[in-house]
Formats: C-alpha cells, sequence, structure tokens
C-alpha cells in the first residue's frame, strides 16, 4: 500500500503528541477553575494536585522526555482517577462516564511499552554519533 514505507515510528510520536496535549488541557481546565465545581482548587487538595502532575507530566510527555516512566505514572493516574471518581454510579465505564480515564490509562500502558517514537527528547539523547573514521 505505501510501497514498504512504515510510517509506524512517526506515527507513534504523533499519538504521544496528541495524547499529550489533550491531556494537559484537562489539567489547566483544573487549576483555572472551569471545572463542573466551578471553581479554583484550594492549594493541595486532591483535585489541585492531580492538575500539578497532569501539567508537569504531561508537557514531559508532550516532548518526549523520560517518556517511558511517565506515562507508566499517568496510566496510574488515570486507573486511580477512574476507580475513586468514575465509579461511585457503577463499575462499567457506559455506565459512569468514566470512558476517557479508561481510554487514557491504556494509551499510556501502550505509550510506557511502545516508547516515546522517534520525535522525542528521549530519542535525540540515545542516539549515537555516527563513528568517526580512523586517520592513519
Amino acid at each position: 500500500m505505501f510501497s514498504g514505507v512504515s510510517m509506524r515510528p512517526q506515527l507513534l510520536s504523533l499519538m504521544r503528541v496528541a495524547i499529550a496535549l489533550t491531556f494537559s488541557q484537562h489539567a489547566v481546565v483544573k487549576l483555572l477553575g472551569c471545572t463542573s465545581i466551578g471553581c479554583i482548587p484550594q492549594p493541595f487538595t486532591p483535585l489541585w494536585l492531580s492538575g500539578i502532575l497532569e501539567i508537569m507530566f504531561g508537557s514531559m510527555l508532550l516532548f518526549g522526555l523520560a517518556s517511558r516512566s511517565v506515562a507508566l505514572l499517568l496510566a496510574g493516574e488515570a486507573a486511580i482517577a477512574y476507580f475513586t471518581m468514575q465509579t461511585q454510579q457503577g463499575f462499567f465505564p457506559f455506565l459512569d462516564d468514566g470512558k476517557l480515564a479508561v481510554v487514557y490509562c491504556i494509551a499510556f500502558l501502550y505509550l510506557a511499552v511502545a516508547g516515546p517514537g522517534p520525535w522525542s527528547i528521549d530519542a535525540i539523547a540515545t542516539t549515537k554519533p555516527a563513528p568517526q573514521p580512523r586517520l592513519r
């Protein structure tokens, strides 16, 4: 279909950037007080702490810095968010409006396993320079 050219690594990077941007938007909304609660959260409350973590780790994931570790931590945060906030109406995501938390958790787990892709700080930092020819 594409004459044997694989775009898989670049699409992985694009997926990482898209997920990080949308996830970080949730943090900005939380910290600026545009939530369903309608107020700016008090410092050091669970809502405020999750907003700070989401901005910090979302930004790191956006640029691909320590991507695997950050993605694993964010998968844990999404799972905690689902089980503490969303399961009050029922366990299944379609009943309790927890679909987005489940999707983020699975996407972050995938990024933790697959890595950040070639367009990331991690990829730049781990590439080895080309060997220099030896002069005789």
